[in-house]
């Protein structure tokens, strides 16, 4: 896959954040801060920057993405996304072609960076429920489409998102409300569906 491609789908990942930015903030305002849906505009605007101004490789697009996230004032995910782009970036290729190993190789990284220091699992209803089944989803595929291995990590990830409803909270302020949480999706984690959605999108 060119950097090119990377880069569309990647400005297709923000662009379907930033239209879910209502839905987010609706999510969130039931047992959140009611400002998830304008944290997640912030990072999906400041990665949809640095992938537009790039000038380097892909590793140094995403070394750009990951910093200018770092920069936000924000909610909880700013240094979570920070942390994740930054996996991403670590494990990327230097130049301007990347194949499907390399692309299992930054997911793997940067989904091992973040659960180092999220420290959520699968059912603790958080951005980690869409996360890390699409992480699966990519570490697992055998083929050498990439629209295809971004179909199934989206799916995946939209089906954890789907999943969260069943999920007590177990994190952030959303884990006072103890199992009123059920029935309502994580926030988080219905971000990070959009996410993968876009990515899927070339």
């Amino acid at each position: 896959m060119k950097q090119s491609e990377l880069a569309l789908r990647l400005q297709n990942a923000c662009r379907a954040v930033l239209e879910a930015e209502d839905t987010l903030t609706e999510i969130d305002s039931r047992f959140g801060d009611a400002d998830h849906g304008l944290t997640m505009a912030k990072i999906a605007g400041a990665i949809q920057g640095a992938v537009t101004d790039a000038q380097g490789g892909i590793q140094s697009m995403l070394d750009d993405a990951a910093t200018e996230v770092m920069m936000l004032n924000g909610g909880s995910a700013v240094p979570l996304w920070n942390v994740w782009l930054d996996g991403l970036q670590e494990a990327a290729p230097a130049g301007e072609e990347m194949d499907i190993a390399q692309i299992q190789a930054m997911f793997a990284h940067a989904l091992e960076s973040l659960s180092d220091i999220s420290g959520a699992k699968v059912g603790d209803k958080t951005m980690m429920d869409a996360l890390i089944p699409a992480s699966e989803a990519i570490a697992a595929y055998t083929g050498q489409e990439e629209n295809e291995l971004f179909a199934l990590a989206a799916q995946a990830a939209a089906d954890g998102a789907e999943a969260s409803k069943q999920f007590v909270s177990k994190f952030g302020r959303a884990k006072s409300y103890g199992e009123k949480t059920i029935g309502t999706p994580d926030a988080g984690a219905v971000s990070m569906a959009c996410f993968f959605q876009g990515l899927a999108q070339v």
